[in-house]
């Protein structure tokens, strides 16, 4: 849902064997153990954007990349997942380690670990492919932020990513893949506001009670959080995972929203589409218990934006939006997953609102709550709007551009799920 004119200036419970404070640690595990998915990001075809400049197309020569995620489940071990999805060839990594975040891109001494793919300190991810390393034994607790640092030695290409991270990573010539400080990586240029070549962290032997079914919030950059405050983690799939922690039923919420993304139509900019993307980005997780989609507005507003090679599409009518949430449906419920409809907010006071749009708008809002399609509904469109003028957001609530919200409107959103529903 970013466009140009938004403006912004991102069990294994037995003794697991006493590892050296920065020795490689990777950890046999027993094969029937599940892993749990802790983080995730949706990835994007290599693009030029103008809302956060970054990498993508460029790519890394002899180049470390350091990136920090949120875990959101605890392990006594870790596996690091990386994606090469729309690389044209084989992506040679030539290191990489994961470590305790100490803010920015300094990292805990002590906690860094080298990852290892079928045992080797380097590896090749096959184009259109994804790699997991093998177990490290780095014990994790929820909400703890992880470092991943990445060495490419020789040139990548132009590299897969996700844009709009809401957090910062950072870059470096030559290897730093075992700094503790973030020195190296602060020169100017260095950072970037989006995740490369990064597909997930997983985790297992997290204690009693065994694996939770994860929750994937599927969507576009009201689910990737834009407009929340970078690096404070206050995307309303982060406030939806403290809900349920905080009422002790922890559960994985991973965030497959991609900024701008829309139902019906793939966009070089803002991804494929969400009939295109759903069965891997949604359901492609062995884990995947319940799926909450937010999307459609890119569908209703991107027509009215001023047109280029990003927001370029046919205008679409609710009908067809609706036609699109009914594939969703029956995707998820051929594999037996649940699936929850969220209700699309309102963006009157944007300069790009209109009549007939919010008419669209309305449409498939009372489709989503009462065709009784979804198995249950989450109503954020009553949670944020403004009850004097329903077609707006609550100023409180809403981020300078009036479409996107602020932490405290992605801190409603995630109220407004009710746990049960899950």
């Amino acid at each position: 849902m970013t466009t140009k004119k938004t403006a912004l200036a991102v069990p294994l419970a037995a003794a697991l064997l006493a590892v050296a404070a920065t020795a490689t640690a990777a950890v046999p595990a027993a094969a029937h153990t599940p892993w749990d998915s802790a983080w995730g990001a949706a990835p994007q075809a290599p693009t030029h954007t103008d809302w956060f400049p970054n990498w993508s197309e460029e790519g890394f020569r002899d180049q470390s990349v350091r990136q920090v995620v949120r875990a959101g489940a605890e392990g006594s071990e870790l596996r690091v997942r990386l994606t090469n999805a729309y690389g044209k060839t084989p992506l040679r990594l030539t290191g990489a380690t994961v470590a305790r975040s100490a803010g920015g891109a300094a990292v805990q001494a002590g906690s860094v670990r080298t990852l290892r793919f079928g045992g080797a300190g380097t590896a090749t991810v096959p184009a259109g492919g994804t790699l997991a390393s093998d177990p490290v034994a780095l014990p994790v607790k929820a909400f703890e932020q992880l470092t991943v640092t990445l060495w490419f030695q020789g040139p990548t290409g132009p590299a897969t990513f996700h844009n709009v991270a809401m957090g910062t990573s950072y870059r470096a010539d030559g290897d730093h893949l075992r700094d503790t400080a973030g020195d190296a990586f602060a020169a100017p240029g260095n950072q970037s506001w989006s995740w490369y070549h990064l597909a997930g962290i997983d985790v297992r032997g997290g204690g009693p009670g065994g694996a939770r079914r994860a929750v994937v919030t599927f969507g576009d950059s009201l689910t990737d959080g834009f407009g929340a405050t970078p690096g404070a983690d206050r995307r309303y799939p982060d406030a939806l995972a403290e809900r349920l922690a905080g009422q002790g039923r922890p559960r994985p919420v991973l965030n497959a929203g991609i900024g701008g993304n829309k139902v019906l139509n793939d966009s070089p900019c803002y991804g494929e589409s969400a009939l295109h993307r759903f069965r891997r980005d949604a359901l492609g997780r062995p884990d995947t218990g319940t799926v909450i989609v937010l999307q459609g507005t890119n569908d209703i507003i991107q027509p009215d934006v001023p047109q280029d090679r990003c927001t370029a599409g046919p205008r679409a009518t609710a009908q067809e939006i609706i036609a699109g949430h009914r594939q969703l449906i029956r995707e998820a419920h051929q594999r037996g997953v649940r699936i929850l409809g969220g209700t699309l907010p309102p963006y009157g006071g944007a300069p790009y609102w209109n009549p007939a749009a919010e008419a669209v708008r309305n449409e498939v809002n009372t489709w989503i709550r009462t065709s009784g399609s979804y198995d249950a509904v989450v109503d954020f469109d009553r949670a944020v709007a403004d009850p004097e003028h329903p077609q707006e957001l609550k100023a409180e609530l809403a981020f300078a551009d009036r479409l996107h919200l602020n932490d405290a409107g992605y801190r409603t959103m995630a109220e407004a799920v009710d746990l049960n529903s899950l």
